[in-house]
């Protein structure tokens, strides 16, 4: 495959891999990593610690397009991170590169001997590898942890199986934490997520309802490929310009006025900004109730200023926490 680079930071970004292309002591794990959890920085952490220790290059392998989206393309999966934020996440873990593997079927079908010689040893040199205790590849998932140690000595690289990360009483894996964001258990993602699930867009004209009843929001479309949390209401925190606002964000498609689409709107709590067509990004704490169709307009209102009132107890409680720990 060609490679290249891409998008102007300190990390590089390569798409493909070079045989011809020097790397000091490459140092490197494989994954998608979409969620970038607890068990993600753990092992990322440990590429760039090693890679530092032997004046070497931390390298990370991913594959675009999922790999599920060819493999099983009747799969609706939905990614908790962007493309454009794993990519920020990669570097702010202080990793040196990312080489990007264009996934398709050829690819797919080659054998875990085919991908070691190939990607691995020729390709990108490597000395060491990182990977999780079940971590299987190539061709029908028949390459494993025991079987690529094997290749790796016969290439001159060393294979480093790594522990899952364990907490609130199971292993952290990217399902795991798609499956409590789905449920809106939000609260419980952030702890497998070690921050709070977030999602962002630009702020669209909106009918003005929420002005009109004493509430006015931002109002988002909600992005197509993301995990979305189910209909209700948040206490949450929205991020714009590097700033941090307190508010509540509502997701669904307004049933009190039958409005139809479903949407995110973020009220600002003890703010007022005009934030149309800005970007901004929202991060959620704890879901306060689910979607509800109310007898009029009024009695909405009413039921907001409860939620406000929940939202803020909540965010207060969430900053002393921060401030304790």
């Amino acid at each position: 495959m060609p490679s290249g680079s891409s998008i102007d930071t300190c990390m590089k970004v390569t798409r493909g891999y070079s045989g011809g292309e020097e790397r000091s002591y490459p140092v490197a794990t494989v994954g998608n990593f979409d969620g970038h959890h607890l068990g993600h920085r753990s092992l990322l952490r440990t590429v760039v610690e090693t890679a530092r220790r032997m004046e070497g290059t931390a390298l990370v392998l991913t594959f675009d397009p999922h790999p599920v989206k060819i493999l099983a393309p009747h799969v609706d999966l939905k990614f908790l991170t962007s493309p454009e934020e794993k990519l920020q996440r990669f570097e702010d873990a202080g990793i040196d590169e990312v080489v990007v593997l264009e996934f398709d079927h050829p690819f797919a079908s080659l054998p875990p001997e085919t991908f070691t010689e190939m990607v691995l040893y020729r390709g990108l040199h490597l000395r060491q590898i990182f990977v999780g205790q079940h971590f299987v590849f190539g061709k029908g998932r028949t390459g494993n942890v025991a079987s690529l140690t094997v290749m790796g000595k016969r290439f001159g690289f060393s294979v480093n199986p790594v522990s899952p990360v364990i907490a609130d009483g199971g292993i952290v894996s990217s399902t795991r934490v798609r499956k409590l964001v789905q449920e809106g258990q939000v609260d419980l993602a952030a702890r497998l997520l070690g921050r709070q699930y977030a999602m962002g867009g630009v702020v669209l004209p909106g009918a003005q309802r929420g002005q009109e009843l004493g509430w006015p929001t931002a109002n988002l479309r909600l992005p197509v490929e993301r995990v979305i949390p189910p209909n209700g209401v948040y206490a949450t925190v929205t991020i714009w310009n590097q700033q941090r606002f307190d508010s509540v964000a509502y997701i669904g498609s307004r049933p009190t006025f039958d409005a139809g689409e479903r949407l995110m709107e973020v009220h600002l709590l003890n703010e007022q900004q005009d934030l149309y067509g800005e970007s901004i990004e929202v991060q959620f704490l704890q879901r306060l109730r689910g979607d509800t169709k109310f007898p009029s307009g009024a009695d909405l209102s009413r039921q907001i200023a409860v939620d406000v009132e929940r939202a803020k107890a909540i965010l207060q409680e969430h900053r002393s926490a921060l401030s304790a720990g």
